[in-house]
């Protein structure tokens, strides 16, 4: 099977995005073949990404075979070290995730098998999902026994406000939920202290990108300080190139890799198996959609899928038709082969 066309575009989002990055969101990317398999890939970078795609790997795609899981690796290899002038990291990357999950995608469609099939098979029938957000209690509603909730430290105001906020999701959630903070990258260790002295009866387990990223220094300063709490982060590092400086510095309790930012599946595949040896838990970033779920089912990742349900009045868009659904706090790939979604016609214009 060889690769015919490559094309990745930026879909025409119709919820608002943040305003910090308003043209930066996912990237869809298509590969067809000789054999008339199509893949589907997503990917970061947004706009800025498409030319690295559709410009320069469109060319060093055309008529490679797809015949087998090598071939796949070697090709994220080639493109890895056909953009190091302005990659490694960063929107690169993200674009390099996209390819390199559409190419998981149509392998599998070829082979009549899921992704999870091609990792080795499900080690996990269901996962756990978790609920990110700020709707608490329609959270609860639905089912989820996990939460993490979002917090900016803008100042002192914000202790206050933290514990309120922890203190009611204990509440409604009930004493067996795992809690956890996405900080936002904006405490410092002063206040991470401070925040886990006052949170520790609520029990958190773990927060989330404490300190900018680059400060690996920093963030394993904190290990051990929070009572009991994880230092949790990497959804902003790339390639397992960039998690073995994680390892290195001891920076972070576990891991959470974005599957469709750090490299894809390829990958995150080699962050895992990074992690295991050191038994570091690793929960993928926004593991809960398709790309994610099937290196959850098939490998060491922690038993815990990320979910962003947005509100009761605002659900989360859904741009993938067939994604599967978290029921009563579980989720679980699908079966289908390939990743099991297609994009809805709705956003290829």
């Amino acid at each position: 099977m060889k690769i015919t066309n490559v094309r990745a575009i930026y879909p025409t989002y119709r919820q608002p995005l943040a305003g910090w990055r308003p043209h930066l969101w996912q990237i869809v990317v298509k590969i067809e073949t000789d054999r008339g398999v199509t893949g589907w890939g997503y990917g970061g970078g947004g706009e800025a990404a498409l030319p690295i795609v559709n410009g320069h790997w469109a060319g060093l795609l055309a008529w490679r075979a797809i015949n087998g899981v090598a071939d796949i690796q070697r090709i994220w290899d080639d493109l890895y070290q056909a953009s190091l002038p302005y990659g490694r990291k960063g929107i690169a990357i993200m674009a390099l995730s996209g390819v390199d999950l559409a190419l998981w995608d149509l392998l599998g469609k070829a082979e009549g098998v899921p992704v999870y099939a091609l990792l080795g098979g499900k080690q996990k029938e269901r996962i756990r999902a978790y609920a990110t957000g700020t709707d608490t209690d329609w959270y609860a509603d639905l089912g989820y026994t996990a939460h993490k909730f979002p917090h900016r430290w803008q100042g002192p105001a914000d202790y206050e406000s933290a514990v309120a906020m922890a203190e009611h999701a204990r509440n409604r959630f009930g004493p067996e939920a795992l809690l956890m903070v996405d900080c936002y990258m904006s405490w410092d260790g002063a206040v991470a202290r401070e925040m886990a002295r006052r949170l520790a009866p609520y029990q958190l387990y773990w927060f989330e990108d404490l300190l900018t990223p680059d400060d690996l220094a920093g963030q394993a300063a904190l290990r051990g300080q929070l009572n009991g709490a994880l230092v949790a982060g990497g959804e902003h590092e790339f390639t397992h190139y960039g998690y073995a400086e994680i390892l290195r510095s001891g920076a972070l309790d576990l891991w959470q890799p974005d599957i469709t930012w750090c490299g894809g599946i390829t990958a995150g595949l080699r962050i895992v198996e990074m992690a295991q040896p050191q038994q570091i838990p690793v929960v993928p970033h926004r593991g809960g959609e398709v790309w994610g779920l099937h290196l959850i089912a098939a490998t060491s990742c922690a038993d815990l899928a990320e979910i962003l349900p947005g509100s009761r009045n605002a659900p989360t868009e859904q741009i993938w038709r067939d994604e599967p659904k978290a029921v009563n706090g579980y989720i679980a790939p699908s079966d289908a082969p390939g990743f099991g979604v297609a994009l809805d016609a709705a956003y290829l214009s």
